[in-house]
């Protein structure tokens, strides 16, 4: 079984509901275990034009999909929900793949470790809840770690599902 983390965003209609209706459709899609959902995060919008904050989390599965197929199910997931995959609009919601164990993948489809991790608190924060010594498998820095080096302009305030 492989340790997957996955980023859930959303910053259009009822996010908190959205990220749970997504948790929760993962569950019923065989994904795996899940094992944890963190608490939600409030955050401005980076790199979407928009006035509408988003709602973030990660959450933490065991599976024995290939990264690629789980892929394929995060897609379809978002698809259902709704999701326009058009560049810089509102997102009902998004899925991100974070780690898949530690492994390090390149492909069109796919790049593992996700970029930008290191420097995005909104995914740094709620990583940090489930996996505070989770190692970066290319930077060889906790996510602690990198929540400390990290000064970001952007608000990002803790939340609830409610």
């Amino acid at each position: 079984m492989a340790l997957v983390y996955i980023g859930l965003g959303s910053n259009e209609g009822d996010s908190c509901r959205n990220i749970q209706n997504a948790w929760k459709k993962m569950a019923e899609a065989g994904f795996g275990v899940l094992l944890g959902l963190s608490a939600p995060y409030k955050s401005e919008p980076v790199g979407v034009d928009t006035e509408n904050w988003f709602v973030n989390a990660v959450g933490v599965i065991e599976t024995r999909l290939a990264p690629e197929a789980l892929l394929v199910k995060m897609l379809a997931i978002e698809k259902e929900l709704g999701r326009d995959r058009s560049k810089g609009v509102d997102r009902c919601i998004d899925l991100d793949m974070l780690y898949y164990d530690d492994l390090v993948l390149m492909t069109p489809q796919l790049v593992l470790p996700h970029p930008g991790i290191q420097d995005r608190l909104f995914v740094l924060l709620p990583l940090a809840e489930l996996a505070p010594d989770h190692i970066h498998p290319v930077l060889g820095k906790s996510t602690s770690m990198m929540r400390k080096g990290l000064v970001s302009g952007k608000i990002v305030q803790k939340t609830t599902w409610d």
